[in-house]
C-alpha cells in the first residue's frame, strides 16, 4: 500500500496559486474516497475537497469552492488540489486522507479509513 502527500506545499503571496498532489494505491481507491483537510494553528480539523473513485461526485468546503480544484489521475493513482486564488486564511497544514465514499454521495467530506499523508504546510502570506 502506498498513501503519502506529495509536492506542492509552501510559501505564496495572496492570489497566488498551488498544486497538492498525493498518491494512494489502487487499493485505496477501491474502498474509499480521497479527501483533502486542513488544520491551522487553533482551528479544528477542515473537510476542504474531497473526491469519489467511483463517480465523478465531488465535495468543496464553502470556503474554497471557486477557487480550488480537486482532480484524479487514474494512471498515475493521484489526487490533485489546485488551489488559485490563495488568501491567508488558507494557510494551514494540509492532509491528503482517505474519506467516506457515502460522505461525498450525501454531499459531506469527512476521514474515514484512518489513511492520511504526512501533511504539507501550506503558507499565504505577502
Amino acid at each position: 500500500l502506498r498513501f503519502s502527500s506529495g509536492s506542492g506545499g509552501g510559501l505564496v503571496q495572496p492570489g497566488g496559486s498551488l498544486r497538492l498532489s498525493c498518491v494512494a494505491s489502487e487499493f485505496i481507491w477501491e474502498y474509499y474516497a480521497i479527501g483533502w483537510f486542513r488544520q491551522a494553528p487553533g482551528k479544528e480539523r477542515e473537510g476542504v475537497s474531497c473526491i469519489s473513485s467511483s463517480d465523478d461526485r465531488l465535495y468543496y468546503a464553502d470556503s474554497v469552492l471557486g477557487r480550488f480544484t480537486i482532480s484524479r489521475d487514474n494512471d498515475k493513482n493521484t489526487v490533485y488540489l489546485q488551489m488559485n486564488g490563495l488568501k491567508p486564511e488558507d494557510t494551514a497544514v494540509y492532509y491528503c486522507a482517505t474519506a467516506s465514499k457515502k460522505g461525498v454521495q450525501d454531499g459531506t467530506c469527512f476521514p474515514h479509513g484512518n489513511w492520511w499523508g504526512q501533511g504539507t504546510l501550506v503558507t499565504v502570506s505577502s
